[in-house]
C-alpha cells in the first residue's frame, strides 16, 4: 500500500489567521465539497510564499465565503496573504486521478486550470 494524492486546493490565499484558536485550517465549505475533503480530515498544507509545510485538520468556514483561515500554532509558519496548497491523500494499491481545485485570488474555483 502507498499514499497517493487524492485532492488538493491549488494556490489559495490565506484570508485570516488566529493564533489563539485551538488549531487547524478553516476552509470555505464550498471548496471543501469541491475538493472532496471532510471536516476533521488530516491535510498537508504547503506555503508557496515561504516554503513552510505542516499537517493539520480541516474545519468548515461559511460556504462561498472564500475564507481560508490558519489557526493556532500554524500562524507562526503561515501568515495572512500567503499563497498555499492544501492536499489530501489516500492509501491504496495504485495511483488515482486526484481532484484538483484551482482558485483565483479570492479563493473562488476556476472553471479550468490557469495558463502556465
Amino acid at each position: 500500500m502507498r499514499w497517493f494524492l487524492r485532492s488538493k486546493i491549488h494556490k489559495a490565499t490565506v484570508t485570516d489567521q488566529n493564533l489563539n484558536y485551538v488549531g487547524s485550517i478553516g476552509i470555505d465549505k464550498a471548496l471543501i465539497k469541491k475538493a472532496g475533503f471532510l471536516p476533521g480530515e488530516k491535510v498537508l498544507v504547503v506555503d508557496n510564499t515561504n516554503g513552510a509545510r505542516l499537517e493539520t485538520y480541516v474545519i468548515e468556514e461559511k460556504e462561498n465565503s472564500g475564507k481560508i483561515a490558519v489557526y493556532g500554532a500554524a500562524c507562526h509558519l503561515i501568515k495572512k496573504g500567503n499563497i498555499i496548497i492544501i492536499m489530501g491523500f489516500e492509501l491504496g494499491q495504485k495511483p488515482i486521478e486526484p481532484k484538483i481545485v484551482f482558485v483565483d485570488k479570492n479563493n473562488s474555483p476556476l472553471k479550468k486550470p490557469p495558463k502556465k
